[in-house]
């Protein structure tokens, strides 16, 4: 696990953590920890999977019909490679 030291901390603000760890039965590091990870992973906060899954959810079902519809319309044509070389990259 990653380590950080923060250095200059108000001494009303460490007597402060120090009070709510006590009050959490934590020890002041743990508090300390414990208020790192609700700040930087809020509870509320959206996660991607969650997002996606309510976007098609919103979105609904593509039924047969529109599934074909996108597939007939789609350019199956092979696609190009890609070419590395950088003299058809210069003009000449």
């Amino acid at each position: 696990m990653a380590s950080i030291t923060v250095r200059n901390i108000p001494e009303e603000v460490h007597r402060a953590i120090r009070v709510r760890a006590a009050m959490h039965g934590h020890s002041t590091e743990a508090e300390v920890r414990s208020i790192l990870e609700q700040a930087a992973r809020p509870e509320g906060r959206i996660k991607l999977g969650s997002m996606l899954a309510s976007i098609a959810r919103e979105a609904g079902s593509l039924t047969h019909a529109e599934v074909e519809t996108i597939n007939r319309q789609r350019d199956k044509t092979p696609a190009e490679p890609m070419s590395f070389e950088c003299s058809s990259l210069i003009p000449t």
